[in-house]
């Protein structure tokens, strides 16, 4: 479904929304403060980036890892018709707006997608495919019913879901585990951690210590995984991680990561 969908980011049908529409602080992971809805310095005039090829090494780490989940070609393309926002001025402001409610409905259609590839959340494979269809239809609303949307409230009745659907994957493996959803872990020494089937949803894992951890159908959804080392570690079956997750980290040959996201260019 993930094809049919569009759910992978194509810089080429977007007119560069991420460098426009979203702000950032200057920090680690950006070299430089930027307003929402202010070009970013790199931004070229045909709406590539002039210095995507070495982001991290031009000091914005933060943009190699971010991910759209297509909703930069569907706002572009679908809701906008193939307007941009500089050859149509008076869209901009709320092209710029939609963006990240979009790029929020794309991140829970892949989150929906991936629980419905999973054998083990069988009982709920027909709520899961309602809230796909209900989701996916919201992202063909017009600029001004995507702006208003209670994007909130929807995320809130998928996580319902998503929930049911992480103990499913997680019972037999996960029985009698402390939960460690949203925890403190950074920096933790955590080497060689039997972390199989963890409910670590939200925990914050910024530059611990995961080498040759066993991850394996642990629930990683919205996991702090910034500088993380995941050296040797073996993710695959793991729940809801994202490539944009990977793509903060730090891995190795050995890492081990679910099918379909492939290992980060820099590890």
């Amino acid at each position: 479904m993930r094809e049919k969908l569009d759910l992978k980011a194509d810089c080429a049908s977007c007119f560069g929304l991420c460098c426009v529409a979203l702000p950032f602080a200057k920090s680690a992971d950006f070299a430089m403060d930027k307003d929402a809805g202010e070009p970013c310095v790199n931004l070229l005039d045909d709406f590539r980036c002039g210095v995507h090829a070495n982001l991290r090494a031009e000091g914005f780490p933060g943009c190699a890892v971010f991910d759209c989940f297509g909703a930069g070609q569907k706002v572009s393309q679908g809701t906008f018709g193939g307007r941009d926002w500089r050859r149509a001025p008076d869209a901009a402001r709320r092209m710029f707006r939609v963006f990240p409610v979009m790029r929020r409905l794309h991140e829970l259609l892949c989150y929906l997608d991936e629980a419905l590839a999973r054998p083990s959340a069988a009982p709920v494979h027909e709520e899961l495919r309602l809230a796909l269809d209900e989701v996916s239809r919201l992202t063909d609303g017009d600029p001004e019913e995507l702006a208003e949307l209670d994007v909130a409230a929807v995320r809130g009745r998928v996580n319902v879901l998503l929930l049911r659907v992480s103990e499913l994957v997680r019972s037999g493996v996960a029985e009698g585990r402390r939960s460690l959803r949203g925890a403190g872990l950074i920096g933790r020494n955590l080497k060689g951690a039997d972390l199989r089937g963890a409910d670590l949803r939200g925990a914050y894992l910024i530059a611990a210590d995961l080498r040759g951890a066993d991850l394996r159908e642990a629930d990683l959804i919205g996991a702090d995984l910034r500088d993380a080392d995941l050296r040797g570690a073996d993710l695959t079956g793991s729940l809801f991680l994202t490539r944009s997750q990977l793509e903060a980290a730090r891995g190795d040959a050995g890492t081990r990561t679910p099918a379909g996201l492939g290992r980060p260019a820099h590890w």
